[in-house]
């Protein structure tokens, strides 16, 4: 047995949470992902998985029975709930295809490295479920849908080549590819806001306000995603779509801005990407990037990433 591949992390430019209602959403696949081989193990009946870090430090090591993916042994990162998660991931891949791992004669080792780091926010559930859905030739979105729920835009992502349009047609999930290649993007940076979010948690928030509430922004936000994918040539023009964008998703999910929390004095605009209240956002700044990573780094943000090395274009 061998089998290897490599899929993209993810992030939402536009259309978080609405996207869930049918939104047109920009979906950005990044440079940074995750890999992952198989191949004969050393136990017969065994499944062993490990998972690496982006820094080749394994925190996951799993040993799991080939016939009923009962847990035999976990170590590493909170192993118990990585590990029962996994198993829930392993059994319905094998519900959608009865044949998965059930005619090896020998035990089964896998190997997973992320580029990136856990708590970043880039997809490390979305590129597993990806890989995993490739390696046992079953739907990506079905077994999606069976384990973590969400939109799939993540999983479109994980095999883009670049900006994409996404969205939801009764239910459906329906992707193409975008021309959006802003000539302002040096202008662009990602920062990071130093915690991970739930994204199921947000959901579940966002899903509880009435949807007579949640739909009365839907137009406006796709119009949005597809003037700033196909039509906005400046920066200026760029900041104002997405003001606008902060302010039609703060209605509904009734949290503060981050820029108004983190950075009210900051000169440029400041997006939320994906749920609100951690992981990156995206920042404009018409100053130079010297002075651009000064501000957040005084403010005790370190991590900030340029658009060109961060997103797949």
């Amino acid at each position: 047995m061998k089998f290897s591949t490599r899929v993209n992390g993810k992030l939402l430019l536009t259309g978080e949470y609405f996207v869930m209602d049918g939104a047109t959403a920009l979906a950005l696949p990044t440079r940074y992902g995750q890999k992952m081989t198989a191949s004969d193990g050393d136990e017969p009946n065994v499944l062993h998985w490990l998972s690496y870090d982006h820094e080749g430090i394994c925190w996951f090591d799993g040993r799991f029975g080939l016939s009923d993916f009962s847990i035999l042994t976990a170590d590493g990162s909170e192993p118990n709930k990585i590990a029962e998660q996994l198993q829930k991931i392993l059994l319905a891949t094998r519900k959608l295809n009865a044949k998965f791992l059930t005619d090896t004669t020998t035990g089964v080792k896998v190997e997973t490295h992320l580029e990136f780091p856990r708590n970043w926010g880039l997809g490390s559930s979305s590129t597993l479920v990806t890989m995993l859905a490739e390696w046992a030739v079953v739907n990506p979105y079905s077994l999606l849908e069976a384990t973590f729920k969400g939109s799939g835009y993540d999983i479109a992502a994980a095999t883009a080549s670049g900006p994409m349009l996404y969205r939801r047609f009764h239910g459906r999930p329906q992707s193409e590819v975008s021309s959006f290649n802003p000539n302002f993007r040096h202008q662009l940076y990602f920062v990071y806001l130093n915690q991970k979010q739930d994204s199921r948690d947000a959901l579940v928030h966002y899903m509880v306000t009435p949807l007579e509430q949640r739909e009365i922004p839907l137009a406006r936000i796709t119009q949005i995603t597809f003037n700033i994918a196909q039509y906005t040539q400046t920066l200026e023009d760029f900041e104002e779509l997405i003001a606008e964008h902060e302010a039609l998703v703060q209605t509904v999910v009734q949290q503060p801005r981050a820029k108004d929390c983190l950075f009210a004095d900051y000169w440029g605009e400041v997006k939320s990407l994906g749920a609100w209240g951690g992981d990156f956002v995206l920042v404009t700044s018409n100053e130079p990037e010297e002075k651009t990573r000064q501000y957040f780094a005084e403010k005790g943000f370190e991590t900030v990433i340029s658009y060109d090395e961060m997103i797949l274009h």
